[in-house]
């Protein structure tokens, strides 16, 4: 399995799977998981770059007719604490939104997902403080953001992280528009010993 962070957010895996696409200079995506609408993780025009005509995009209810507007390929629509099996893709949601920031409202509805891939539970937590659902999840490989503003940031990253006790911590959602570039060294060194953390920007 191959997971690269393009910016931000932008997840890809094996080229294939990609979340939030955002500053893509080209791919071939087979499914696209958007978490939520803010302008740093729905791009039209890179998603445009790599859609195919099978592209799958999976989304939050809230996001459907918005998605619609621009693409006519099959969009699943989500809600958080669901499971769902796309093809051979099985994933399930889990809810992300802050606590005490006016930014993501729990009611929006945005999301999470946690993917079986591989053999491997891989989580990537949308835009979203250190809750007790996210703190619930199990993850073999867990990406998470911690820029702080808009999300958790490096200590709450850190300690959810911990508790989440994934063999795998890959720091996201930071450096470029908010935090600092040193954060995932910051979060890397406060994470329990036997935890693996990858920095791909």
């Amino acid at each position: 399995m191959e997971i690269k962070l393009n910016y931000q957010s932008s997840i890809n895996i094996d080229g294939i799977i990609y979340f939030d696409p955002i500053k893509i200079k080209e791919g071939r995506a087979k499914y696209i998981f958007l978490t939520h609408p803010h302008y740093d993780h729905f791009s039209v025009e890179d998603i445009s770059k790599i859609l195919q005509g099978n592209t799958k995009i999976i989304c939050p209810k809230s996001m459907v007719a918005e998605v619609a507007k621009h693409f006519a390929n099959e969009i699943i629509e989500v809600e958080p604490n669901k499971s769902y099996k796309v093809d051979d893709l099985q994933f399930s949601t889990f809810p992300c939104y802050n606590i005490n920031k006016p930014y993501h409202l729990k009611e929006y509805g945005w999301v999470g997902y946690s993917l079986l891939y591989e053999g491997k539970r891989v989580v990537v937590v949308g835009d979203s403080d250190a809750t007790n659902e996210i703190e619930g999840l199990k993850a073999d490989i867990l990406l998470l953001p911690i820029g702080g503003k808009f999300t958790m940031n490096v200590e709450e990253g850190a300690e959810v992280t911990n508790i989440i006790n994934p063999d795998i911590a890959i720091p996201i959602h930071y450096g470029d528009i908010v935090g600092d570039k040193n954060d995932g060294m910051r979060f890397a060194s406060l994470l329990n010993k036997n935890i693996e953390c990858k920095i791909l920007r």
